[in-house]
C-alpha cells in the first residue's frame, strides 16, 4: 500500500518546506524506494504561469508543459525522476475544477460547500499520485504557513486522508523556526504555538524539523517534546547551511531516512548515498572557479533564475570548478560602452529568457560585448534571440533588426513568432 507523507510549515513562510520535502525524497530514494511529489500552493491563481518573478520567483516548467512553482524543480534535481502537471496544484485549480462539475451537473443539485467538495478534490488529486504510479511514498508539501487564512482546506483534507489509510501509513512533518536571540538564547514558543495551532486542526505531527542558527540544546528539545507531544527521539534540526546540496546528508546523518521508515513500518534498508556523497565532495572542493555574469530582467530577486543558477552549479561539478554569479540588471547597460566593471574578469555570459521589450536593449549590449571580446556567451530563449538581434544589426548591418516578438512592425524580422503563439502574443 502507498504511503502518505506530508509537509508543513509554521511560524514564517520561506522557512525551507521545499528543500525539505526534496531532501527527504532524495533518502527514501538512496534506501530503494520509489517515490513522488507533489506541492499544493494555496493561492488563487489557477497556475504559477503569469505570476510576477520578483514576488513568486521562477516559473518551473514540467516536460509535459506544466508551468509550476520553483518547488518542483527542486524536486526534480535533488529526486532525479521527471515530474509533470499532476506534481502541482493550487487553490485556484481546485475550485475551478469543482465549479467547472458543479456547472457540468456532476453533483446532481447537491449543495457545493468547502466540505466535502473542496476537500475530496484535494484528496483526489494526492491519491491520484499513488493510484496512478508505481510510488512506494507520495510526499505533498503544501505551501503557507499554518494559521494562514487559506490554510484550513487543506489541512482538513490530509486530515481525513489519515483517518481513510490509516495514522500507520502517513506520517505528519513540520518544519518550524526555533529563533535564535542576539546572546545566543534559542526561544521555542513560536514552534510551540505553530504545533498547538495544527493540533487544533486535528493533527498531531509526527516528526519536527527545527530551522535553526545553532544545533539545538537538550533543554529546548525536551521542552518542545513535553509541551508538544512528540518524542524527543522525533525532533531533529535544520541548521543553516551555504550548501543546500548537504542537507540530505545531515539529515540521515541525525538518522530521519530511520525515524521515517520506522513510523511507516517501510522495509529497513541501508542508505546508498554514495554517489551523492561524491557530489557533495567535488561542489564543495573545487580545483579551480569560473566567473558567470547573468544578464537579466529579474536579477534584483535571484529565485527568478534559480534553475539557471543550478544548472551552471551542476557543469561546475562536473567541470571540478566553483561557480562565481555576478547578476547584472540589463536595464543598466543601456547607454554603456559595456566595458566598465560590469563584465570585468568575466569567463563568461549568461542571458536568460524573458518577456516583453524592457531590458532587451542592455541585452543586446552584452551580446555585443561577448562577441567583440571573445567571451563565451549562452542566450536561453530571450538571450538567444538578443543574439542574434545584435549580430544582424552590428555585422550583417540590418538596421533595426529585431524579433517580431518583440517589434512586429520591424523592417528585418530575423527571429518570427511560431504560428501556435501569435493567438497569445
Amino acid at each position: 500500500m502507498t504511503k502518505y507523507i506530508f509537509v508543513t510549515g509554521g511560524v514564517i513562510s520561506g522557512i525551507g518546506k521545499g528543500i525539505t520535502t526534496a531532501s527527504l525524497g532524495r533518502l527514501l530514494i538512496n534506501r530503494g524506494f520509489q517515490v513522488m511529489v507533489v506541492k499544493i500552493d494555496p493561492y488563487l491563481n489557477v497556475d504559477a504561469g503569469v505570476m510576477n518573478p520578483f514576488q513568486h520567483g521562477e516559473v518551473f516548467v514540467t516536460h509535459d508543459g506544466a508551468e509550476t512553482d520553483l518547488d518542483v524543480g527542486n524536486y526534480e534535481r535533488f529526486l532525479g525522476i521527471a515530474l509533470n502537471r499532476h506534481s502541482n496544484f493550487t487553490t485556484g485549480s481546485v475550485y475551478s475544477e469543482v465549479i467547472a462539475k458543479e456547472r457540468r451537473g456532476d453533483y446532481l443539485g447537491e449543495t457545493v460547500q468547502l466540505i466535502p467538495h473542496i476537500t475530496d478534490e484535494i484528496k483526489r488529486r494526492i491519491y491520484q499520485l499513488g493510484k496512478g504510479t508505481d510510488a512506494d511514498i507520495v510526499i505533498t508539501e503544501i505551501g503557507g504557513t499554518i494559521g494562514d487564512f487559506e490554510m484550513p482546506p487543506f489541512v482538513e483534507a490530509i486530515r481525513q486522508m489519515a483517518v481513510e489509510v490509516g495514522r500507520e501509513n502517513t506520517m505528519f512533518l513540520h518544519v518550524s523556526l526555533i529563533y535564535t536571540l542576539p546572546n545566543g538564547e534559542s526561544k521555542s514558543k513560536p514552534t510551540q504555538h505553530s504545533i498547538r495551532k495544527l493540533q487544533e486542526l486535528g493533527i498531531q505531527p509526527d516528526l519536527l524539523l527545527c530551522r535553526t542558527r545553532q544545533p539545538l540544546d537538550k533543554s529546548v528539545r525536551t521542552k518542545v517534546a513535553m509541551l508538544c507531544g512528540i518524542s524527543e527521539n522525533y525532533i531533529l534540526e535544520g541548521l543553516d547551511t551555504d550548501c543546500v546540496d548537504e542537507i540530505p546528508l545531515n539529515f540521515e546523518k541525525q538518522g530521519m531516512g530511520a525515524l521515517v521508515s520506522k513510523k511507516l513500518g517501510l522495509e529497513k534498508r541501508a542508505s546508498q548515498d554514495t554517489e551523492w556523497r561524491a557530489m557533495v565532495d567535488r561542489l564543495k572542493n573545487p580545483k579551480h572557479t569560473a566567473r558567470i555574469a547573468i544578464v537579466g530582467k529579474y536579477t534584483s530577486g535571484s529565485d527568478a533564475y534559480i534553475s539557471v543558477q543550478e544548472a551552471l552549479k551542476h557543469g561546475g561539478i562536473a567541470n571540478e570548478a566553483a561557480i562565481e554569479i555576478r547578476w547584472v540588471d540589463a536595464e543598466t547597460l543601456v547607454g554603456t560602452d559595456c566595458g566598465g566593471t560590469a563584465f570585468e574578469n568575466i569567463d563568461g555570459i549568461l542571458v536568460p529568457g524573458g518577456f516583453g521589450y524592457r531590458g532587451i536593449e542592455g541585452m543586446l549590449v552584452a551580446a555585443q560585448y561577448a562577441r567583440e571580446n571573445r567571451i563565451p556567451y549562452l542566450g536561453l530563449c530571450l538571450g538567444m534571440q538578443c543574439l542574434v538581434i545584435e549580430f544582424a544589426r552590428n555585422v550583417a548591418h540590418l538596421e533595426n533588426a529585431n524579433s517580431t516578438e518583440v517589434d512586429a512592425k520591424t523592417p528585418h524580422p530575423v527571429i518570427d513568432l511560431m504560428e501556435e503563439q501569435r493567438a497569445i502574443a
